[in-house]
């Protein structure tokens, strides 16, 4: 029996570009920012990243999918998602090169395809990833629409949705019973910074991003990762900058840090086409050690905003924007990459434990 060809599929710019390919995954039009990322493994942590939330992603490596997607709903000792970053893929297309037919692995349950197309999610081979990825750094992220080949339609603003409402959590939950008590914001926050809260030897209680953390008890603040322009998330900024007043320890990530500028009364800027990969070099401002990280953000902090009191922590070691921020006296830090790195380098995983210890401090 001969099977169906795939149908044919594009992806469309909204300066014009065309890029035609197969469809693959769900069989449905979407559209949204398109970025790209440079890692070489984990598209199913990469998928299930709430900060890639109404965007296409783009992957650079030639393919996807050789070894599968792990079985859906299991959970770790901590009730968290085991394989995957979140509770479902937030991309809202995937561009891939060379999607695989089959897979191979000791925890795969399923193909790439068929984990889209379960969870509505289009897809696009046979793409020139290498080409794209070009013109998106040329030109700059853009918006794009992914969808049937004859569907010519000019794609929306990428910018106009809620994204950290869509994916915070919608209610309190504690994890863990001993140590410091953490304050996590969830403004779309990934498992693994959960378990390395936990491993680092907190107890954290996990809140929505629009919860009156100021008035609550805890020993230290963390500010998690989220999708979209952290200019949209006035009201947690000014949630942010009375729990300064407070002198305990907080610590941002990514998103959070990004926040962690504003409420200290900075700002932040797009960049081009952004950081998203599991290798970009962060250098240490006072000591000139360097830090191969994992990334996704499309912000920045814009170093001659910082006041007097913040300092320049790390640079990015390609094109010098601010990848870590922190307070010359107070216990005060955030950094643009994920320290927890699932998948991806490890080196930066201490700053947990740093933070962990500067909450127990404080609570002593």
């Amino acid at each position: 029996m001969t099977e169906e060809p795939s149908p044919a599929a594009t992806l469309t710019l909204s300066d014009g570009g065309l890029f035609s390919g197969t469809s693959f995954g769900a069989p449905v039009s979407v559209e949204g920012e398109v970025v790209f990322n440079t890692g070489m493994v984990g598209y199913p942590e990469a998928l299930t990243d709430p900060s890639y939330r109404g965007q296409i992603l783009v992957l650079t490596h030639p393919m996807a999918g050789n070894y599968g997607v792990p079985a859906r709903g299991r959970r770790d000792r901590h009730g968290l998602p085991e394989g995957f970053e979140s509770e479902r893929i937030q991309v809202r297309g995937l561009v891939v090169t060379d999607v695989s037919e089959s897979f191979c692995h000791w925890s795969a349950v399923s193909s790439l395809h068929d984990w889209l197309a379960e969870q509505g999610v289009p897809g696009l081979s046979g793409v020139d990833t290498r080409a794209l990825a070009k013109r998106l750094r040329h030109v700059g992220v853009m918006p794009g629409r992914l969808g049937p080949a004859n569907l010519a339609v000019r794609p929306p603003d990428a910018e106009s949705g809620d994204y950290v409402a869509e994916v915070s959590c919608r209610e309190v939950r504690a994890y863990g019973s001993e140590g410091p008590t953490i304050m996590a914001v969830d403004c779309g926050m990934k498992a693994n910074i959960l378990r390395c809260l936990l491993k680092a030897g907190a107890k954290v209680v996990r809140v929505p991003w629009d919860h009156d953390f100021a008035a609550a008890s805890w020993d230290g603040l963390f500010l998690s990762n989220g999708p979209g322009d952290p200019k949209r998330c006035g009201a947690l900024v000014q949630r942010l900058r009375a729990a300064l007043a407070l002198d305990r320890p907080v610590f941002g990530i990514c998103l959070g840090s990004q926040l962690l500028a504003l409420a200290a009364g900075g700002d932040t800027y797009k960049l081009k086409y952004g950081h998203r990969g599991q290798n970009q070099p962060c250098v240490d401002a006072d000591t000139g050690r360097c830090f191969i990280t994992s990334q996704n953000h499309g912000y920045a902090v814009a170093p001659e905003s910082l006041p007097a009191g913040w300092k320049v922590w790390l640079r990015n070691g390609n094109d010098q924007t601010v990848e870590g921020l922190r307070h010359a006296d107070k216990p005060f830090r955030g950094v643009q990459f994920h320290p927890e790195a699932n998948p991806g380098p490890t080196d930066t995983a201490f700053l947990f434990d740093r933070f962990i210890s500067q909450a127990r401090a404080c609570r002593t």
